[in-house]
This record gives C-alpha cells, sequence and structure tokens, in this order.
C-alpha cells in the first residue's frame, strides 16, 4: 500500500513544486513507482513533468467534485514509473464549489483511497494557501514533507502551517505524522543560510532531513525543459541532492 505525503508550505516560492517533481523523478529513479498529485491551481507540476495542460480534459478538478472515477485522471507521463493526476486554473473554482458538499474535507482521500495499492509513494503538490484543497491534501495524507526555504520570513510562516496541522490531527487526519522538514536554495557560503539551517535543527531536530537542496541553476534550466534535473543533467548538484533525499526518505520508511 503507497505512503501518501504532502508537500506543503502556505509560503511561496519555497520549492514544493520543484521538490515534488524532483522527489518524484528520484524515487523513480530508484525503482519506485510515483503518482504525483497536483493539487495547486498554477498546475506547475504538471507542465513540469511534460503534461500540456492545455489539451488535458479530465484534472483534479473533475475528480474532486466528483464528475469522474479517480482511474480516470490518473496521467502516465514521459518517464518511467511516474504517473500524475494533473492540475488546471479551474481548480480555483473547486474551492467554492466544495463549501456546499458533505465531507468536504475528504474528498481527496476518498479519490486517492482506490489507488493506493498500484504505487510505492503518492506525493502531493499543494498550493501556497491553507485554503480547502490544501486542508484535503493534508486529510488524505500519510505525513508532510515541508520545505523551507533559508530565508528568515519563510521561517515566520511555519507557525501557522504547524497550526493548522496540528487542528488537522486533531479533527480530521490522526494518523497525520511530519514526514519532515527539507530546507532549500541553500547556499553555504552564506552566513544567514547556515544560521537558518542551525535555527530549524535546533527546532526540530531528528525531524529535519539531513540531506539539504542547494542553490543549483539546474532545478531552474531543467524546469523550462519539462523535465526533472536528473533527465536533464543527471550529474547535477541539484539531481545528486534530490537522490539523496529519495534514499534518505526510503531508509525512514523501510
Amino acid at each position: 500500500m503507497g505512503k501518501i505525503i504532502a508537500l506543503a508550505n502556505q509560503k511561496g516560492g519555497v520549492g514544493k513544486t520543484t521538490t515534488t517533481i524532483n522527489l518524484a523523478a528520484s524515487l523513480a529513479a530508484l525503482e519506485k513507482k510515483v503518482l504525483v498529485v497536483d493539487a495547486d491551481p498554477q498546475a506547475n507540476a504538471s507542465s513540469g513533468l511534460g503534461i500540456d495542460i492545455r489539451n488535458t480534459k479530465n484534472t483534479i478538478y473533475e475528480g474532486l467534485i466528483g464528475k469522474i472515477s479517480p482511474f480516470d485522471i490518473v496521467l502516465k507521463t514521459p518517464f518511467e514509473n511516474i504517473d500524475i493526476i494533473p492540475s488546471h486554473i479551474n481548480l480555483v473554482g473547486a474551492e467554492l464549489e466544495m463549501v456546499q458538499m458533505e465531507n468536504r474535507e475528504k474528498r481527496l482521500r476518498e479519490l486517492l483511497d482506490p489507488l493506493r495499492d498500484a504505487y510505492d509513494y503518492i506525493l502531493i503538490d499543494c498550493s501556497p494557501s491553507l485554503g480547502i484543497i490544501t486542508v484535503n491534501a493534508l486529510t488524505a495524507a500519510d505525513s508532510v514533507i515541508i520545505p523551507v526555504q533559508c530565508e528568515y520570513f519563510a521561517l515566520e510562516g511555519l507557525s501557522k502551517l504547524l497550526n493548522t496541522i496540528k487542528i488537522i490531527k486533531s479533527k480530521l487526519n490522526t494518523k497525520l505524522e511530519i514526514e519532515g522538514f527539507v530546507l532549500t536554495m541553500y547556499d553555504s557560503r552564506l552566513r544567514l543560510h547556515n544560521q537558518i539551517y542551525e535555527e530549524v535543527k535546533h527546532h526540530f531536530q531528528e525531524l529535519v532531513f539531513k540531506t539539504v537542496i542547494q542553490r543549483n541553476i539546474t532545478l531552474s534550466e531543467s524546469q523550462s525543459h519539462a523535465q526533472p534535473a536528473l533527465m536533464y543533467d543527471a550529474g547535477s548538484r541539484g539531481a545528486v541532492n534530490y537522490i539523496q533525499l529519495a534514499k534518505e526518505l526510503i531508509e525512514k520508511n523501510a
């Protein structure tokens, strides 16, 4: 049975989508079967994995509002061992439509349950907000990976996110755990980045992944080619960091 992991942080630009795409590719390279669930209306994870979202009929939106079976919204990506449930800008409208629905916080859990057995890992790329779609992702997930950018403001938003996780754990999903914090866009030459790393490590101790994702131009370049860094340049620092992260995640769940 696959483990469902949400990648969440209500702060934008911290590396959630980059981590989702590259962690999925690294897990797939380590022979794990991965489903990426793009729960962000910007649909960057979908386009970053080679999906043409303009010509995609069935997306997570149709699944959440109950128009379609989960098996009909899973697409194959061009990369071996990676499937995706794509997103669409329509997902913004689902927030409003779901207000009227029964069990609205559990729609994504119901959607993903039948798919669990087909995958080793299901990664949910959350939008940079704490709206109903992110609440759905956290309710469906077994655990959360929280990407943290090495900037001071990125730390400030963590308390809100942790509070939301605590509320969801007490009311909607008692098995929800924090898988870990992963530091992104890290530059060891900068004193500030080292201070933030130490601070996060001091606060969260064992919950911080040993692997840090270093600032690396390949991670940005690969996105413009609709490829994970591993397929674009396997020897790049970004690709190597994400392979290390995937190995650490697998060991943690062994």
